[in-house]
């Protein structure tokens, strides 16, 4: 979690704006942004404002405020988000805001004299809240204003008939008033001014009955309904349906509707689509038609001119009068929709050009097409992707079918159940049908079988419906190079792949592979994330493996992962050369790669290229591990240290290393065992556990003196020097690192910065400043020399700290922001933390206590976000110290507390003792006796370690005692 915390960080600080937006609070994380970003909030001042505008008779400020504050609606308030009783309580009366707001815009355009922009406004408002006495005046008036008095009539006709219907009751006095001045003005106005028609009962308002014979028509429209049967447990999809509608509700005046919804198999397209029609059955209530194109395969597809004689008969045309030739077919399938409004689904399309010729020319239709393809066409527009429920959604799904009581007993077994469904309706439906049937089960029970070792899919499947069958009929109409990428990406170890990682694969052309992924994608068996990057569905994936492993033999497996390693391998080394340019060529041979065109087709691979793959990368050192390519695992982590380090990801290093270390002694690799130590003792010691680092560290030397490898055994033995500083054994670190200085071979081959900083620190910890500024000037010196930013901004770093602690704060302070400016312009952030600790303290000593509390808290936040327990632990000894300055004693005692807990906690005696004093500074205005107990601990841990702090803490014992009695002592 800090992992992910810090990386959203990251990603926020990216943004000027987004600096300070996500702080750490106790145990947990909160967002921190600016009202004036919140979207919601400038949306209620600007409608304010628009309010006392159009008070004032402000007409044109008013409808500019009021037409921003509605611009910042695109759809419902936080679609998508799992809401309780608050947040659902907030959207609501913001939803009822923003309806306030269209009012009072309509009314403000109905003053202007803007009647055409009003009534839009006020159709939409009406048609999704069909009971709103207050926009039905509105739009009565809107209609009356523009010379439309029987539009204004059947309006109230409408919202009469509504409420008398659903509430039983009449129209308001406001409407009723309104009804009378109007019917009072067409009466005056004499026979020349129609007044609404009377409808017949059911009919809508702005549907009227023609007189048929004068038309010239054949008879009167009988309303027909051909669409299936409406499932009863439709759940989700709003955003997606209030799109559809309101996308309907714009151009059905102008142009027919015709919508055009893609999806996986399994998705809900179908369901949706009937859904849909029901809900628009009322605008369109003539006709209601329903055919299955038969989009899957070649066998079973169903011909333009074949769907027409269905769709004609479905209309009522007798077969007799139902033309041979197409074009007439349709020119009057045509017809007959203009004389209705109708409602018309095209299920299972294949084609775009399967649809045209079923298309309308008139707008009194809207058409609803779906398919397991990407369909465009510039007459229609391009397609919306169904997306799959999200968990809420799904387990409300789940509910309809096994039962509300069911679900509620058990609801981590029932999120567990639809998540391993991958959310898909298809599948939550069917693995509802298996509980329901079953009801001795209990829900647990379906998720235990779920995370079984048998295919979930096995499991989703009710007599002839099963998901397997629905992504059978996607995959089978392939060409059968499509087919045999979609098989080998099952094998793929991550979760998200490119274009070059498919070619890799399969061995294909980029250029191939990109076809076959575009055919895949077309198909919705692949989900193009963003053009570059693609991912399988869960259950998708399954039923890849299923058919790889029954279709491809267990060599072209092996042989397929044999070159996707070999492929990943060399672009992590490609970029880790550019990090790391000293050791790691001695370190990691390339294995054979002949396809260098697949790393060009990636471009430059830079530190951002891991970043984006860092979590499928260190998923690949664990499968190339288990299937059985240890030399392609322990190399791929070792490749990936250094990124992972100065990035911080110290976990990663340790889980890529742990998985590493067991690739090596697979392979009987002595050296590479020894090395693989070495690297995952720097992930323990950066996250405090001293001992494992120390275990590993004295493994690593051990093993390079077996071998005879004495150059490495004097790097490892350097490193030693790191786990000695950090355990409090800084008279063996400065030792080990003075050891590894004299003797030039280890010195020539561990290259300064591996003794150099450790050497420093322990010098600095020691108090023999002067030393440890020469040791460190060295190490920027080498820095310098060898064009190595990462060990110069370090070196700089470093420097600082040694000059603050001499009493040069304003070197200190230039010397440690050049340092912070260095990362920010390189990207690596390593001793950041330690950087900003260093900064607060100097502000602290020079009275500038806020910037020294932020740069402490700043310090804390990074050290947490990166997993840095010692780093943690001294910046809460140095906020506590701030705090006390500050006069705020209470927070200062338990900000040390804590720093005592968790240096306890990782073994880290030199923040113990500094907690330890800390606290001694409480307790000594309160309980002197207490206080000196506390920094007598504080001394037997300084004098142990040899650091300065002792003679302080023997000052402030001496004080202590002085002032205490005798007899109290």
């Amino acid at each position: 979690m800090r992992t992910y915390a810090a990386n959203l960080r990251r990603t926020f600080e990216s943004f000027a704006a987004g600096h300070g937006a996500i702080e750490r609070q106790r145990n947990g994380y909160r967002l921190v942004v600016d009202p004036e970003r919140i979207d919601v909030f400038c949306f209620e001042r600007e409608r304010n404002s628009g309010r006392e505008a159009l008070t004032a008779g402000h007409l044109d400020p008013a409808r500019e405020l009021l037409e921003r504050a509605l611009a910042r609606w695109r759809g419902p308030m936080l679609a998508g988000v799992p809401l309780g009783p608050v947040l659902t309580s907030r959207t609501v009366a913001v939803e009822e805001e923003r309806l306030v707001t269209v009012e009072l815009l309509a009314d403000v355009q109905l003053r202007s004299g803007r009647n055409d922009l009003a009534i839009p406004l006020l159709r939409d408002v009406v048609a999704r809240h069909p009971l709103r006495e207050p926009a039905y005046h509105l739009l009565m008036r809107a209609f009356h204003e523009r010379g439309d008095n029987a539009g204004a009539l059947a309006a109230y006709d409408e919202i009469r008939t509504r409420l008398a219907t659903e509430l039983g009751v009449g129209p308001g006095h406001d409407l009723e008033e309104l009804r009378r001045s109007i019917v009072a003005a067409v009466s005056r106005s004499g026979p020349g001014r129609a007044v609404a028609p009377r409808r017949e009962s059911g009919q809508r308002p702005d549907v009227v009955v023609a007189d048929a014979a004068a038309a010239g028509q054949p008879g009167r429209i009988e309303p027909v309904d051909h669409l299936p049967r409406a499932v009863a447990d439709f759940v989700g999809r709003e955003t997606v349906v209030s799109r559809l509608l309101a996308e309907t509700r714009r151009v059905e005046e102008r142009v027919p509707a015709v919508h055009i919804v893609d999806g996986m198999a399994g998705s809900g397209k179908t369901t949706l689509a009937v859904h849909l029609a029901r809900r628009l059955s009322d605008r369109y209530p003539d006709a209601a038609l329903f055919v299955d194109l038969g989009g899957h395969g070649e066998k079973n597809r169903v011909e333009p001119a074949s769907a027409l004689v269905t769709l004609l008969r479905q209309l009522g045309v007798p077969a007799e009068r139902v033309p041979v030739e197409f074009d007439d077919r349709v020119e009057l399938w045509r017809q007959e929709l203009a004389r209705r409004r109708s409602v018309v689904v095209l299920d299972n399309a294949a084609s775009s050009e399967q649809i045209m010729p079923l298309l309308p020319a008139e707008p009194t239709t809207v058409v609803l097409v779906t398919s397991r393809r990407r369909l465009s066409h510039p007459d229609v527009g391009p397609s919306q992707t169904l997306p799959l429920l999200n968990p809420r959604e799904s387990v409300d799904l789940l509910r309809l079918s096994v039962g509300q009581d069911r679900v509620e007993a058990e609801p981590e077994a029932a999120a567990e159940v639809v998540r391993r469904c991958g959310y898909l309706p298809l599948a939550i439906r069917l693995a509802g049908a298996r509980l329901a049937h079953r009801r001795g089960w209990r829900v647990a029970d379906l998720a235990e079988q779920m995370a079984g070792d048998a295919p979930v899919l096995h499991q989703l499947a009710q007599e002839e419906s099963s998901v397997t069958g629905a992504f059978a009929a996607s995959y089978q109409p392939l060409p059968s190079t499509a087919k045999r990428v979609f098989r080998f990406l099952s094998l793929y170890p991550g979760s998200r792949f490119s274009v070059p990682v498919a070619a890799a694969l399969t061995g294909l052309t980029v250029a191939e592979a990109r076809t076959a992924l575009d055919d895949l994608v077309d198909r919705n068996l692949v989900e193009d994330l963003d053009s570059t990057r693609y991912r399988l569905h869960d259950l998708i994936r399954e039923y890849a493996i299923d058919l790889c492993s029954r279709t491809d033999s267990a060599s072209e497996r092996k042989a397929a992962l044999a070159h996707l390693f070999d492929f990943t391998l060399a672009v992590a080394l490609r970029v880790a050369k550019t990090l790391e340019f000293d050791d790691l060529g001695a370190h990691v041979t390339h294995l054979p790669f002949g396809r260098p065109e697949l790393i060009d087709a990636i471009g430059a691979p830079t530190a951002d290229w891991l970043e984006t793959e860092r979590t499928d990368l260190v998923t690949m050192v664990r499968a190339a591990l288990d299937e059985g390519f240890p030399e392609h695992s322990w190399r791929l982590a070792r490749a990936l240290w250094r990124f992972c380090y100065i990035r911080g990801y110290f976990e990663d290093i340790i889980t890529t290393h742990r998985y590493a270390l067991t690739a090596a002694e697979a392979s009987g690799d002595v050296s590479a065992t020894a090395l693989i130590n070495n690297y995952l003792a720097s992930g323990y010691v950066r996250i405090g556990d001293n001992r494992a680092g120390l275990n590993h560290l004295t493994r690593a030397v051990a093993l390079a003196g077996e071998s005879r490898d004495v150059l490495n055994a004097a790097r490892y033995r350097a490193n030693l020097a790191a786990v000695y500083l950090w355990s409090g054994n800084l008279t063996e670190a400065v030792t080990v690192g003075q050891e590894c200085l004299r003797d030039y071979k280890g010195y020539g081959n561990v290259r300064v910065p591996t003794v150099l900083p450790n050497l420093g620190i322990a010098l600095m910890a020691l108090g023999r400043y002067e030393e440890a500024l020469r040791i460190h000037r060295l190490y920027l010196t080498w820095a310098r020399t060898n064009s190595d930013e990462f060990h110069a901004l370090s070196a700089l770093s470093r420097i600082g700290a040694v000059r603050l602690r001499m009493g040069d704060l304003q070197p200190a302070i230039r010397i440690l922001l050049a340092s912070l400016a260095l990362r920010d312009r390189t990207g690596h952030r390593y001793t950041e933390a330690e950087v900003r600790n260093d900064l607060g303290i100097a502000y602290r000593v020079l009275g500038r206590l806020v910037e020294a509390e932020r740069e402490h808290e700043l310090a804390r936040k990074l050290s947490i976000g990166s997993g840095e327990l010692h780093v943690e632990a001294a910046a809460l000894n140095e906020l506590g110290r701030t705090l006390l300055a500050q006069g705020r004693r209470g927070e200062a005692f338990e900000t040390h507390q804590q720093a005592l807990r968790l240096a306890t906690r990782i073994a880290y005696p030199h923040e113990q003792g500094r907690a330890l004093s800390g606290l001694a500074e409480h307790f000594a205005r309160v309980d002197p006796a207490e206080a000196r107990r506390h920094w007598e601990r504080a001394l037997a841990i300084f004098r142990r370690m040899g650091v300065p702090e002792r003679f302080e803490t023997e000052r402030r014992l001496a004080e202590v005692a002085a002032a205490t009695p005798a007899a109290d002592r």
